[in-house]
């Protein structure tokens, strides 16, 4: 097993991407902080993993909110006595919107979840890990975070945000024996498109990011998103630090 007795903290736990990382990493014998805001969603991974070799642990919180965010570290360390990997997943779509047609509250509601919350984990994650001598960040940004025609202005922006976060914490801490690295996945079946932005969709901007998808090869799993998780967060991967990985079947190759 690639992380027996690691801990390890999921955002995002409760469906799609974030919910496989959560499964495979107990299945690789970690113990799991499974974070997000649906209880009845975390229940059910809980209950669904309750005979792998790890452990999942339940914990609501909205990762918007940096009090919400400090407790969640404060809380996985005061129940599994420490911390070795912050897997930053959770995230919420735009609504398309180019800069000139963002409404300010999506704006920044998007940053704060996709951008201020990661800041504010690896920022306090980053200081007992200091302190212990070791740990791992494992950003989810996208190949929206690579390129400026995979979604509006808000969303894109918070993707390319992670990444530069990523690479500066990779290497400011790298001798600290802390590293911190990136999935950009490509499509992938999660519910992301069913979030509250997209119900009211600026039609210009997803029609321009909509004439791009038949390049796409074809849309991934997210079981395959969590496999590289895995890897990243392994011993295997002990000399990558600072990469966005593109995880997409090919597309940013066309």
């Amino acid at each position: 097993m690639k992380l027996k007795g690691k801990v390890a903290i999921v955002t995002g736990a409760s469906s799609g991407m974030g919910k496989e990382i959560a499964y495979y990493y107990a299945k690789e014998g970690a113990k799991v902080m499974a974070v997000a805001r649906r209880i009845e969603k975390l229940d059910v991974l809980v209950e669904e993993s309750k005979n792998l070799d790890g452990k999942i642990v339940p914990l609501v919180a909205d990762v918007s909110y940096k009090d919400q965010i400090e407790k969640m570290i404060d809380e996985t360390i005061k129940v599994f006595g420490t911390l070795d990997i912050l897997v930053n997943n959770a995230g919420i779509m735009d609504d398309f919107s180019p800069v000139g047609d963002v409404n300010d509250d999506m704006w920044e509601k998007v940053l704060n979840v996709n951008l201020n919350g990661p800041f504010y984990a690896t920022k306090k994650a980053i200081n007992y890990f200091k302190e212990k001598g070791s740990g791992v960040i494992i950003n989810t940004a996208s190949i929206g975070g690579l390129h400026g025609g995979r979604a509006g202005a808000a969303y894109t922006v918070s993707k390319h945000g992670i990444i530069g976060l990523t690479k500066n914490t990779a290497i400011m801490y790298a001798k600290q024996n802390i590293r911190c690295n990136a999935i950009c996945p490509g499509g992938i079946e999660t519910d992301i498109g069913n979030g509250a932005f997209m119900k009211n969709i600026n039609e210009d901007g997803m029609n321009l990011v909509m004439a791009g998808s038949g390049t796409n090869p074809r849309t991934g799993k997210p079981n395959e998103i969590a496999t590289v998780a895995v890897f990243l967060a392994s011993d295997d991967a002990g000399f990558i630090n600072g990469q966005c990985i593109a995880v997409d079947g090919g597309w940013t190759a066309y």
